[in-house]
């Protein structure tokens, strides 16, 4: 019996199918061989065509108005959890550095926690989730994930995070809010963080998930609904084309 194409853990692709067993866990490679201090991570899609198009319209293009759709999304991503994740926990986004913040002017994982909790209020009234925004602190400026490889990504983000209140999170389960997952540097970064401010445990969640090859290239792949077939993406530039322009409706909402 087939247990699944996808890690238990991080959601990444199994080196190969698990076959059912006492010893088997599902755990991709880098899990196994380094386990992330996060229980899972889950999320809504994958980086890709239109939902690629409408990630880049919200950050870059500051179309706040997808944050509603979109963190209706990342809602459908954490109630994923439900069934495993503790009934309370703190919410916290993963913070912009305040140079990219005055950048920028907002944090799109702040905006898509804040409308996935608008959200998840009405579908999951008894969670008990509670918007923890300024807990965790990007004490540097880290250059752009985007075409770094998977070693690079880790060195970029080590130390990159801290806790501003410890008693704030000690003992207490924390779910973490990004936009996009790739090779897990941020969140597993993240994590440590706040396992070591004494989290009793860390959770994640992600609008997409972008695919990555061994040899550091981001790839799109259609695992979400079953297909084999990956696409390389070439780059990961700021813009928006007409195909972002061509999903959202008169009200600046995605049209998905």
């Amino acid at each position: 019996m087939t247990i699944g194409t996808l890690c238990a853990r991080c959601g990444d692709s199994l080196d190969a199918p698990m076959i059912a067993g006492p010893s088997l866990t599902g755990l991709c490679r880098a899990c196994r061989m380094a386990p992330p201090l996060f229980e899972r991570a889950v999320a809504y899609g994958p980086y890709q065509d239109r939902m690629k198009a409408a990630i880049h319209a919200l950050k870059y293009d500051r179309l706040h108005g997808a944050a509603r759709r979109l963190g209706q999304m990342l809602a459908e991503a954490i109630a994923q959890l439900a069934d495993e994740a503790p009934d309370e926990m703190l919410v916290i986004p993963v913070p912009l550095h305040r140079s990219k913040y005055a950048e920028r002017g907002f944090n799109q994982a702040r905006s898509l926690a804040f409308h996935a909790l608008n959200a998840l209020r009405k579908s999951h009234p008894s969670w008990r989730l509670t918007l923890a925004a300024s807990t965790l602190m990007r004490l540097r400026a880290t250059e752009s994930q985007a075409g770094l490889t998977r070693r690079q990504r880790r060195l970029n983000v080590r130390g990159a995070f801290s806790v501003s209140d410890s008693s704030a999170v000690q003992m207490k389960h924390v779910l973490v809010i990004d936009d996009i997952y790739t090779t897990g540097a941020t969140a597993r970064a993240a994590a440590q963080a706040l396992r070591e401010a004494g989290a009793a445990s860390v959770w994640v969640a992600t609008l997409a998930r972008a695919g990555y090859l061994r040899d550091g290239r981001r790839v799109a792949s259609s695992r979400y609904d079953g297909a084999e077939n990956h696409s390389v993406i070439a780059g990961d530039e700021p813009t928006v084309n007409s195909q972002a322009a061509s999903i959202f409706s008169s009200h600046e909402q995605p049209s998905f």
